[in-house]
């Protein structure tokens, strides 16, 4: 989880450079105007023409205040949006994703990563490819009897790949497919050797998961970014096997619901319900946490997690809308079942401004408070996405 704030002016400043630099280009397709910037229905800022017409990007520069990683750093990404080259009329057909992502903090983790999200409608495909290389140094967090909550630093140099192939069933918005993760993983304590919690006791080890899963998605949203209304449902199962050529053996079950509706014309509600299930022998970096605003990464962990949150935003205009959210979830153990697992909340406002009129991408910046922590973050679409 990162803990941002928006550097806009920083960012379309960047855009025009990088706009002027490719004039020369694509003048030869078509002449480049500052006016690209502008959207011709109400002349505001609007990025949509510079992406699909100039092959540009969105910008995104982030300071990361996640406590987990140091409470301060830097990432930078390139967000590229085109439209799919196959429409139906009548039918919403989500445009092609690319994302490259480069980041920097204060305790020296340091990250590469890229995704490609894109469908093939003519085969009724659709698919997901990933990869992350990095160097690591992250906080896990333990209750420990008489002592509380303490945390233990370790550095993970890590590399994966990941990918999802999903079939169209019929002529409906239901797709099945496969879906696989690698993860390489070196991993260092950061702390003394008295200090080892009964998560782990080796000093230094390589460890390998290899996983294999179906997955499942139904998507009815009438848009990928900031849905209005729709309905999403995703689900998976995973297993990781030594045949896989994995180092542990365990299994994982996830499914989420996502639901938005309006009850008035410029009020957008929004419901999500998250549950993750792990059976087996995972190492403790791969077990479930839970996910939401204004709670530090990987700091409430289980055998399983459950997730129900809700966020409300409002359109004041065509462009500015305001958010507010709140949520429920909890992390149950082997040692603590649901009943006395704790109770983790978290509530939250923020803001959002459309940037891509013609995608239904709207970004901003949301603040939010859990239990003891608090955290601040650039959202660019919806947040849930950034959760699954």
């Amino acid at each position: 989880m990162k803990n941002t704030t928006p550097l806009f002016f920083v960012l379309m400043l960047s855009v025009c450079f990088f706009a002027s630099a490719q004039q020369k280009e694509t003048s030869k397709k078509q002449k480049f105007d500052k006016t690209i910037f502008k959207d011709s229905l109400d002349g505001k800022l609007d990025m949509s023409d510079f992406l699909i017409d100039f092959n540009g990007f969105i910008p995104v520069v982030q300071l990361i205040t996640e406590p987990a990683l140091g409470d301060i750093g830097v990432s930078a990404s390139a967000l590229f949006i085109k439209p799919n080259k196959q429409q139906t009329e009548g039918k919403y057909t989500p445009p092609d994703i690319t994302l490259g992502s480069v980041g920097y903090t204060a305790n020296k983790t340091w990250f590469l990563s890229a995704i490609r999200v894109a469908s093939l409608p003519e085969h009724h495909l659709k698919y997901v490819i990933g990869a992350t290389y990095g160097d690591l140094n992250m906080d896990y967090f333990r209750d420990l009897p008489n002592l509380g909550t303490q945390n233990f630093g370790f550095n993970f140099n890590v590399s994966t790949i990941f990918g999802v192939l999903l079939r169209q069933i019929a002529d409906t918005d239901l797709y099945i497919g496969p879906e696989y993760f690698y993860l390489h993983n070196k991993i260092k304590p950061q702390f003394e050797a008295n200090r080892f919690p009964d998560f782990e006791d080796r000093t230094s080890f390589t460890d390998n998961i290899s996983s294999l899963g179906i997955n499942i998605d139904f998507d009815k949203r009438d848009n990928i970014f900031t849905p209005d209304t729709g309905l999403y449902i995703t689900s998976d199962f995973r297993i990781s096997q030594d045949w896989l050529g994995s180092d542990f053996n365990f299994q994982n079950f996830h499914v989420g619901a996502f639901k938005y509706f309006n009850p008035s014309p410029k009020w957008v509600s929004g419901f999500r319900y998250e549950m993750s299930l792990q059976f087996g022998d995972a190492p403790f970096f791969m077990k479930p946490s839970i996910a939401l605003r204004g709670v530090p990464l990987a700091k409430y962990q289980g055998d399983q997690t459950y997730v129900l949150e809700t966020e409300q935003r409002y359109d004041w205009s065509l462009r500015w809308s305001s958010v507010v959210f709140g949520g429920l979830a909890k992390a149950p153990t082997e040692n603590k079942n649901f009943k006395y697992s704790t109770m983790v909340y978290n509530y939250g406002t923020g803001f959002r401004y459309l940037v891509a009129r013609k995608f239904k991408l709207r970004a901003g910046l949301d603040f939010a408070w859990s239990n003891n922590d608090f955290g601040w973050y650039v959202v660019v679409g919806t947040v849930w996405n950034d959760k699954n």
